[in-house]
């Protein structure tokens, strides 16, 4: 298993106009992170240079043109463009977009190919980044395509983890969007990040109810009863902890999500808005499902405070702490997992 500071992260650099470049310098700043892992940015020396001065950041960049050359224990640039960037805080900027896309493209394919073992993503803006080589939602959907994986976005503390079954989808499509599939296929992968991500053994899994008091017996919308119970009752009958459908409006305040290891909410707001109201700035965004690690932090770009050093980088420094732990559990469980088979077969 690689030693601490050997676990390269790889860091896509965002939206330039926003917060990400600040909060990646805050979180660098502190030496000790350098002991933790070995972080790779994917932007330009010059780029991350003239930023730095605007911060009055102290950190010693190392300037690489690939990510194979990044030294162990340095803060690592990856030069993806030599051209000069004109960064003008706060303001939507399609050339900054494409600057963001060039950084997560070079960024995701390092990951591909094993140069950094995880990636940690500063804000995009999500309108400015498309193009003909973007057009995705956000993040999520696209390292899915990228990475051949089921994705579930999935906001996690310590003590806390949200899923959900429908992320950026309209509110108008969300009661058609829910079928017995995705939801079968979505507890799945929960299920599956909770054993091998975060060493939880026999996990303990709520669904939050469509419609409001989960549809109140068909009352309030029938979605609940023809397809979330049968499916949460089907998949129970298979052996898996999961229960619901909960109504959301009081699942929360009542304390009743401390009872179980993780959350599967209808859509976004349901619940993102009570995990970021028990957890913001401290909470991590990670993309289960598929075969390589990224988190990012459970904040946009923040144009309103670019520029200024308000920034608060916490969540964001959060991200790469869960991104090493993740990691470093998935491979404990592979090698945990390949020894329980080595056993059965030497049986057989």
């Amino acid at each position: 298993m690689k030693s601490a500071e050997n676990i390269k992260v790889g860091i896509s650099i965002g939206d330039l106009n926003g917060i990400g470049s600040e909060i990646v310098l805050k979180t660098f700043e502190d030496q000790r992170m350098l002991e933790l892992c070995t972080p790779v940015i994917f932007a330009s020396a010059k780029t991350i240079s003239f930023l730095k001065k605007k911060y009055n950041s102290e950190i010693s960049i190392q300037g690489v043109d690939n990510a194979s050359e990044a030294i162990d224990g340095k803060f690592n640039v990856v030069n993806v463009w030599k051209e000069n960037v004109s960064v003008n805080f706060g303001e939507e900027d399609p050339k900054i977009g494409e600057f963001a896309f060039r950084s997560l493209e070079a960024a995701t394919k390092a990951l591909k190919e094993g140069l950094v073992d995880v990636l940690v993503t500063a804000p995009i803006n999500k309108h400015t980044i498309q193009s003909e080589n973007f057009q995705f939602p956000g993040h999520t959907d696209y390292l899915a395509k990228e990475f051949n994986g089921e994705s579930l976005m999935l906001m996690v503390t310590d003590t806390l983890k949200v899923g959900l079954l429908t992320d950026h989808v309209p509110v108008k499509d969300v009661a058609a969007a829910i079928t017995p599939q995705l939801i079968e296929k979505k507890v799945n992968i929960i299920y599956k990040t909770l054993k091998q991500d975060f060493r939880i053994q026999e996990p303990k899994i709520a669904v939050l109810g469509i419609n409001p008091h989960s549809g109140d017996g068909g009352v309030i919308g029938k979605e609940d009863e023809d397809i979330m119970k049968p499916t949460l009752e089907k998949m129970r009958n298979n052996g898996k902890m999961v229960f619901g459908p909960y109504s959301a409006d009081s699942f929360f305040g009542s304390g009743n999500y401390k009872n179980f290891d993780a959350i599967i909410a209808a859509y976004h707001d349901q619940g993102l808005i009570p995990f970021k109201t028990l957890s913001f700035g401290s909470g991590v965004n990670f993309t289960a499902g598929l075969e390589k690690v990224r988190t990012s932090p459970d904040h946009g770009t923040a144009y309103e405070i670019a520029g200024k050093n308000e920034a608060d980088h916490h969540s964001f420094k959060e991200a790469v702490f869960k991104a090493i732990d993740i990691f470093r559990n998935r491979e404990e469980y592979k090698e945990l997992t390949s020894n329980v088979l080595k056993k059965q077969s030497k049986k057989i």
